[in-house]
């Protein structure tokens, strides 16, 4: 129903339930693309498939669309007044999905704006997907303060509504939605179920989304397990300890897989903790090498932040804990996006000799 109240009750604590995430995917319909499960027997060894959801073929570019969309049309229902305007904090996917479901939200009756706080360093080619789509850009210094700073100011001056790009619960339900489809084609094609879902995890989303998503469909017949960059660690270190760390102060952030860069939150922290069954973190080259894998043999241009859950799929960390004789055959790998700077990225993939 449009006047779903988000509450912390009946989900254990979580900030959403599976009911929701079952609501987005009625609200995006139609809207948001079914994007595809692709196999290779490339990636098949013994016992064990590979099936990869291909959100790289997201409206976008990305998984973040069907959250922005979800938050957006939520916001629709639940606000009164001739117009909407929608305000974010993004230097990627995210801020160039709220541009495109402001768009596609819109109606001659209410039209809906989004305005985008950028830092003045995100990459020429994200500025400009964002203006493709109609959103408003307001550069700021590149520092999360700064960017915070600058949508509290537009949300004050002009009334606009917040949609945070990962902990905002309109947006973990909608990114859940990528599972649903994915068991439902995984049928399709004559698989009853995966044994293992591998999701990259940055700010946790995705993650949290999708967990809650197939814990609330398989309970526990699903191993669900999240990739993250060796560099970028900060989910595998606060999966470990129990508590919600960020990254060390000493950390340079300079990951090749700059989608994942965003630390764990509040509302995303505890359906990781409580839901997810194992974190990997996987080294630059690692994720390099899987990701020219994927654009050889799947024919995929995906963004090393996807390459990243290739790599733990492919690992011997994985591989040598969840084991075909172990009843883990079946493994769903989402590829969440495919924004890359390819020139670049060959480059590195160059200096680390692949």
């Amino acid at each position: 129903s449009s006047s779903t109240t988000w509450t912390m009750a009946d989900s254990g604590g979580h900030c959403i339930t599976l009911e929701n995430v079952k609501e987005a995917a009625e609200r995006i319909k139609g809207m948001a693309n079914r994007t595809p499960v692709l196999t290779s027997d490339f990636f098949n060894e013994g016992d064990k498939k590979l099936f990869f959801k291909v959100e790289a073929m997201q409206r976008t570019g990305s998984f973040k669309f069907r959250g922005a969309l979800n938050a957006t049309k939520c916001e629709l229902a639940q606000t009164t007044g001739s117009h909407l305007s929608i305000v974010t904090h993004s230097s990627g996917n995210h801020a160039q999905a709220v541009a495109l479901a402001a768009k596609v939200a819109s109606t001659e009756a209410r039209p809906v704006t989004a305005t985008i706080v950028m830092p003045s360093n995100a990459p020429e080619i994200k500025q400009a997907g964002v203006r493709r789509f109609g959103g408003n850009i307001v550069l700021v210094a590149n520092t999360n303060e700064a960017r915070e700073e600058g949508a509290e100011r537009i949300m004050k001056e002009t009334g606009a509504s917040f949609i945070h790009p990962s902990e905002d619960p309109r947006v973990i339900a909608g990114q859940g939605t990528a599972s649903l489809e994915l068991l439902e084609q995984l049928r399709e094609i004559g698989c009853e179920k995966p044994d293992a879902v591998i999701i990259p995890v940055g700010g946790g989303g995705l993650a949290s989304g999708n967990a809650v998503a197939l814990r609330g469909m398989l309970g526990d017949k699903v191993k669900i397990i999240l990739a993250e960059p060796a560099k970028l660690d900060d989910a595998k270190r606060s999966f470990d300890s129990g508590t919600l760390l960020q990254h060390a102060p000493d950390n340079k952030l300079d990951s090749v897989a700059d989608g994942l860069k965003t630390t764990l939150g509040p509302n995303t922290w505890p359906v990781v903790r409580d839901l997810v069954d194992d974190i990997f973190t996987v080294s630059e080259r690692d994720i390099l090498r899987h990701t020219k894998c994927i654009w050889e043999q799947l024919k995929v241009c995906i963004e090393p932040s996807a390459g990243v859950g290739v790599a733990v799929a492919r690992g011997d960390a994985f591989n040598e804990k969840y084991r075909p004789e172990d009843g883990i055959q079946n493994v769903a790998v989402i590829l969440c996006g495919g924004n890359v700077d390819i020139i670049a990225t060959t480059k590195k993939m160059e200096e680390h000799g692949l």
